[in-house]
């Protein structure tokens, strides 16, 4: 039996299932002990996916009169998305009941609200594409790499399908910036600026907020932007030892439509910058 069959959270013996119908009564809590580093990231990773609410609306305002787009985030990757983020709700209540994640996440909600707004968009609506296939990238990327570090099965599985349904949204958004491409068409470096803008934000991310509040959260009046700092460089090192190098550049560098010879050229420095983007 490989390791790949049991993080994907069955073995010959026991039934498949899918994110719709988790094993929670089978985490293994031995497995979590001493592990409150995933404690941070899975609760501060299911804010962020319930939170798509808001930012699906925000979406749907932005591509109003485009009938497929519009129709595809309200009905698929919003669903979806509000999918994986009760899915790693309901591990962290499980596994973790003594950390009060209403609480985190009303905090977190407050401050994310009065980020989460259109004005954030790219100027036209295939850029906006590219820079939703650099959000999916950093999401696919990110459990990917949680799917290795997690060594209990059913955090494991569950950060696997995640990541799978990513690449699913990544593909979507790529295909309809291509379909924006023919009537717009932006130049590469057109192309290279939204990329390059949606990667540096990410330095800014979303993802630190909701850290932020779970962190808070847990530690109470001893929470300290020291400590949170701390906390963050602890979490990078430990992710980037499972980061997928070469499939966040290949993503990344897709909307380019580069000739093969110099996008194998250019994946090794961007690689290195994926590694930078975690620190």
């Amino acid at each position: 039996m490989t390791s790949s069959v049991m993080k994907q959270g069955h073995t010959p013996e026991t039934p498949r299932w899918g994110l719709d119908r988790i094993p929670y009564e089978t985490i293994d809590m031995a497995r979590l002990s001493g592990r409150e580093d995933l404690l941070y990231m899975v609760a501060g990773a299911s804010f962020v996916e319930i939170a798509s609410d808001l930012y699906t609306s925000n979406l749907i305002e932005y591509f109003e009169g485009d009938a497929p787009v519009v129709e595809w985030l309200g009905q698929h990757w919003q669903h979806e998305e509000v999918r994986h983020g009760h899915a790693l709700k309901g591990y962290v209540q499980h596994a973790w009941p003594d950390f009060d994640w209403e609480a985190a996440y009303a905090s977190f909600f407050a401050e994310y609200s009065k980020l989460c707004t259109v004005d954030e968009f790219e100027r036209t609506r295939g850029l906006e594409m590219v820079a939703r296939c650099v959000v999916e990238t950093g999401t696919a990327t990110f459990y990917h790499a949680l799917s290795e570090q997690a060594d209990e099965p059913v955090l494991a599985g569950i950060a696997a399908r995640i990541s799978a349904e990513e690449v699913g949204h990544y593909k979507h958004f790529y295909r309809y910036f291509r379909q924006y491409r023919e009537t717009e068409q932006p130049g590469r470096m057109r192309v290279f600026g939204a990329i390059r803008r949606r990667v540096m934000e990410a330095r800014n991310s979303d993802a630190e907020c909701a850290l932020w509040h779970a962190y808070a959260t847990q530690h109470g009046a001893q929470a300290s932007k020291a400590g949170f700092k701390t906390l963050c460089n602890r979490l990078g090192k430990d992710l980037r030892r499972h980061y997928p190098i070469s499939m966040a550049a290949k993503m990344t560098l897709k909307p380019l439509n580069l000739p093969a010879s110099l996008s194998n050229v250019i994946q090794g420095p961007l690689a290195r910058a994926s590694v930078w983007l975690m620190r």
